[in-house]
């Protein structure tokens, strides 16, 4: 199953509807978002494409009027500002904030957690401490809103365990 990965998409519909586009033509179904969506008119731009979608609060979120809107749509998760799901036996931890993120990532109880709020592109594995083993992605998506860098988002393929970021401007 594929998964993209997005953030920060600061009510960009026109960059969101070019993802969409990509990610039916790679069949994936189901969207992560790390917060900064800004308004619940990004949920319905999503719902309207029928994809499943996971979402957390952001900064610039009012998370009360997401929780609201939420409540009227279907196929959306909002796990208020932390979020977790298994997927093919690999747990997943989201969250905005990047220094939560990492200590999410270096607590070993993930193997993989996302994040935004910086809107770079990032992906670093992690080798975790008493756990000499144990491999943790931790990485942000960057931003589809393509503010301060180019609009970003991440692909997690979780039969090949394979994470990629991608500019929206090549797909």
């Amino acid at each position: 199953m594929k998964v993209a990965i997005i953030s920060d998409t600061h009510d960009n519909i026109s960059n969101l509807k070019r993802a969409l586009v990509w990610f039916k033509k790679q069949g994936i179904s189901l969207i992560i978002h790390c917060g900064d969506i800004c308004t619940p008119l990004i949920l319905t731009e999503i719902l309207g494409q029928n994809f499943q979608i996971y979402f957390v609060c952001g900064n610039v979120d009012d998370c009360k009027q997401l929780a609201e809107a939420v409540e009227k749509l279907k196929g959306i998760k909002f796990f208020g500002k932390f979020g977790e799901i298994k997927l093919n036996n690999k747990k997943i931890a989201f969250i905005h904030k990047p220094d939560e993120a990492r200590k999410l990532a270096e607590s070993g109880n993930y193997d993989l957690v996302f994040y935004g709020h910086t809107h770079q592109p990032w992906i670093e594995r992690l080798r975790v401490k008493n756990k000499k083993s144990k491999f943790v992605y931790l990485a942000n998506p960057g931003n589809l809103a393509g503010m301060f860098y180019k609009a970003t988002f991440a692909v997690y393929d979780s039969v090949a365990d394979k994470l990629e970021l991608k500019i929206l401007e090549r797909v």
